[in-house]
């Protein structure tokens, strides 16, 4: 088994091979959470165009049935019941207001669902929180070595540029 740059578990790896790594990890990271947040915002946009077609659907109901189906509607129940073709006509409408007000539920259950879907704003304050942790995070000291301290009787070099 190796660590994902490829070295072995377990072995030692420098400050270079560390920082490449979390970088690659960090870069992975903030690409899942923007697919996060689209998936979420596409499942929102779904629901809200089911609710947009519920409603345009009741509005197509009430406007393209009422007068077929009032007429057959209101001729039905004079066959049926020898009342008056007022209330006859009535009737109908009514029942063609009831389907139109089913629908209109419909339509304002999947608005409010997608009213309610938090998506991206779970997804935005995830974001939040991984920055949040990462500014909090302190890297460990290291230990220092007896190779790694100027002794006091040792004289600092002067480095060239060139």
């Amino acid at each position: 088994m190796s660590a994902p740059d490829g070295s072995p578990v377990g072995a030692e790896r420098s400050i270079g091979q560390l920082f490449a790594s979390a970088t690659t990890e960090m870069s992975a990271l903030v690409h899942d959470e923007i697919a996060l947040a689209k998936a979420q915002l596409k499942r929102d946009v779904k629901r809200g165009a089911v609710g947009g077609g519920a409603f345009a659907a009741a509005g197509a109901v009430l406007i393209f049935s009422l007068p077929m189906l009032s007429f057959a509607l209101a001729y039905g129940i004079r066959t049926w019941s020898d009342w008056n073709l007022a209330v006859c006509f009535l009737l109908s409408f009514a029942a063609n207001v009831l389907v139109a007000g089913v629908l209109a539920l419909i339509g304002v259950v999947f608005a409010k669902k997608a009213k309610k879907g938090k998506g991206p704003q779970k997804t935005a304050a995830s974001v939040k929180e991984t920055a949040s942790v990462l500014q909090n995070a302190k890297p460990h000291p290291r230990p220092v070595n007896e190779a790694d301290r100027v002794g006091e009787g040792v004289k600092a070099v002067a480095r060239s540029s060139s």
